[in-house]
This record gives structure tokens, C-alpha cells and sequence, in this order.
């Protein structure tokens, strides 16, 4: 079979975002019981692209991951996959190869052949094999160590041998099932630039599952946020993040403040807001009736004397808990809309006491208008 044969043996893409190697058409999974845990996910992912899907636990993330290493089989829809379509190719005929959350690395194997299984199961030449399983451990700085044993590797060391095992093959497309979960935070964040440059060293696509907002963001060209088995939004890190499409993608990337308010179109692209609390204000905006006011924690700011400037919201807050973190405090301040606002506040100073916000204490609380979004449901 065609396919197969290029499998095994088609040279490693050049880098760069290119024409869609994923298609995603229509596709839907549902389980016995009734559970659809896809619903009608459309998507392309470029040729060279890093790619996320993301979000909570049940959204339907790693079963689409799945779907596309052909481990599960779509209710309904296509999936292509490098001009192919996968509704009869078996999963080991796939232009693609998986990283598995746990590892999953063969405890009795060396390194060196836990990366050359694959290539072995294959029926490649020795010298060839030997060659290439030397040439994936070079690539994930494991050279030299081709002679141990898994259980003489720290956690980071047997992820690097699962993602050269899926590397030696030459794939088309990688796959990452949560593959940094079960890693210390330090080691992660050292994993999270390690894949990035991995993967843009050998130029393949990468399309990575994680319920990690942060990781996402530093490692991903571009993020599929899912929830309840459908696709929200479709963007770049930083469009997801300044520009989310609703209350749920606002919320789930990252922190944000979220002020009830109601609002009606005063033109073009603007809207008047209203907030009991803060009183009315026009923003540029698309959503009207009920709405979420939305701003990032960054951008709140707090002053003892009363700011002035017609594109500021500004009002008095009372300081409730306080999160330290070194370079930056979490101050929470009651401003009389429902729950407290939250601000992110840099400590830029070695004061200890100027740096101190006490229980209780009143402050002016304020932002830019231009920083707040008007998102609807």
C-alpha cells in the first residue's frame, strides 16, 4: 500500500507552517449510553505547526487525539491526514506516532532498543536501525546513552526516550497525550522550551492534549480550546488570551475578572455599560442585554490618590485576601459588584511595608476602558 511505504520511510518536513496535514470534517463520537464526547469538531492544523487542544477534563480533547492515531473510530465525519483519508487505516499504518502520558517505555529494554522497536517491528536493516535510533537519541540529548536501563533515567530522561521512539519512525504527525503531566513543575517548564525547540528542530507537525493553560501558551502556534465536546475558539496564544470569544474561553485561559453588566449598542461597534456599582460607560463591543465585563488582573491597577482620565473606570476598593508570591502579590479588593476584583501587583520594590496591603484597607481601584472586553455567553 502506498501509504504505508511513505509511513515508513518519508523524510522529515521542512519547518515552518504550511498547508493543512490535518483535516478535521464534521466529526462527532459518541459512546454507547449516549454520551457524545465529539460534536461536530471542525479543524485544520498546518504542516510544521505546533498545536494545541486544550481544556478541562470531559471535554472531548483526548478523544479526538484518539480519533486521529486511529485508536477510536468517529460516529460521524472525515478525518485527513496528509491527502489521506484515516476511515480504513489502521492505526500502525497511520502517517502518525503517539507520546503517551505515561511514558510507556519497555521497562526490560535498553534505551537503545525501546527507541529502535519500531524501526525493528518494521523490518529495517540493522545498520539502519542503529544509525536513526543514534540519530533520535542525539536529537533529545540522550546520546551516550543508549546502554542503560529505564529504571536508571529520571522522569524527564524516560519522556525523552518515548518522544525519540516516536521520532525515529519519521512521522508526519506527532501526537502528545499530556505528555508532561506526571513531571515536577521545575522539570516541566524545562520539558515545555525542550519540545518547542524538539519540534522545531525536526520540523515535524506536533499536536499536543493538555488541560495546562500555561503550557499551551509557551509552547503552541496556535490553541483549540474545547469544552463539552465542541470547539469554542480557534486562535494564536496571544489572540486567545487578549481576545477571548466568550465567558468560558475567557475564563479558562488564564485569570480574569468577570463584572456582570447589562448593555445596549450605541453604534457601530460600541455599546453602553451598565454596572450598579461603577455606573454607565461606553466600550467598544458587539454583545448587548446581559453581558460579562471581562479584564485581565494585570491591568488592574490601585492608587491611594484618586486617578483621573476619561478612559479609565474608576472606583473605591476594600482590600480582602492576599496571595504572596515574591515578585508579585494576588490583592483582592471588594469594589461592590459580586465577587471581589482580583489585581496582579509587581513588587518593584525591596519595602517590605510599602509592598503590604492590609485586610481592610481602602484604595482607589482602576483600569483602562480599553482593556475590558464585552463578552456575551
Amino acid at each position: 500500500m502506498a501509504l504505508q511505504e511513505q509511513t515508513k520511510s518519508a523524510p522529515i518536513a521542512e519547518s515552518g507552517v504550511g498547508k493543512p496535514i490535518i483535516e478535521i470534517k464534521n466529526v462527532s463520537k459518541a459512546f454507547p449510553g449516549g454520551v457524545k464526547a465529539v460534536d461536530e469538531v471542525n479543524l485544520t492544523v498546518g504542516r510544521g505547526e505546533f498545536f494545541a487542544l486544550l481544556g478541562p477534563s470531559g471535554c472531548g480533547k483526548t478523544t479526538l487525539l484518539r480519533m486521529l492515531a486511529g485508536f477510536e473510530t468517529p460516529s460521524t465525519g472525515q478525518i485527513i491526514i496528509d491527502g489521506y483519508d484515516m476511515s480504513t487505516v489502521a492505526p500502525n499504518k497511520r502517517p502518525v506516532n503517539m507520546v503517551f502520558q505515561s511514558y510507556a517505555v519497555f521497562p526490560h529494554m535498553s534505551v537503545e532498543k525501546n527507541v529502535a522497536y519500531g524501526l525493528k517491528m518494521d523490518g529495517r536493516p540493522s545498520g539502519e536501525i542503529k544509525k536513526r535510533a543514534e540519530e533520535a537519541l542525539e536529537l533529545v540529548k540522550l546520546a551516550g546513552y543508549g546502554k542503560r536501563m529505564p529504571n536508571e533515567l529520571s522522569g524527564g530522561q524516560r519522556q525523552r526516550v518515548a518522544l525519540a521512539r516516536a521520532l525515529v519512525k519519521r512521522p508526519s504527525v506527532l501526537l502528545l497525550d499530556e505528555p508532561l503531566s506526571a513531571l515536577d513543575a521545575k522539570l516541566r517548564e524545562a520539558m515545555q522550551l525542550e519540545l518547542v525547540r524538539l519540534q522545531q528542530t525536526v520540523g515535524i507537525t506536533f499536536v499536543i492534549v493538555t488541560h495546562d493553560q500555561s503550557e499551551a501558551l509557551s509552547m503552541a502556534n496556535r490553541i483549540a480550546v474545547m469544552n463539552a465536546g465542541k470547539v469554542r475558539q480557534v486562535a494564536t496564544p496571544a489572540q486567545l488570551y487578549e481576545y477571548p470569544n466568550s465567558r468560558f474561553v475567557a475564563d479558562f485561559i488564564g485569570k480574569i475578572n468577570l463584572i456582570e453588566a447589562s448593555c445596549s449598542r450605541v453604534g457601530e461597534g460600541l455599546v453602553k455599560v451598565n454596572v450598579p456599582a461603577l455606573g454607565e460607560f461606553e466600550l467598544h463591543g458587539q454583545a448587548t442585554g446581559k453581558v460579562a465585563l471581562a479584564v485581565r488582573p494585570e491591568k488592574i491597577f490601585v492608587s491611594e490618590k484618586k486617578p483621573e482620565g476619561a478612559d479609565l473606570v474608576v472606583t473605591r476598593g476594600k482590600v480582602g485576601e492576599v496571595a504572596y508570591y515574591g515578585s508579585f502579590s494576588n490583592v483582592f479588593f471588594d469594589i461592590g459588584v459580586g465577587a471581589p476584583i482580583l489585581a496582579d501587583i509587581g513588587n518593584v520594590s525591596r519595602d517590605i511595608e510599602e509592598f503590604t496591603f492590609k485586610k481592610g484597607e481602602e484604595y482607589w481601584v482602576y483600569w483602562h476602558k480599553r482593556d475590558t472586553l464585552v463578552l456575551g455567553d
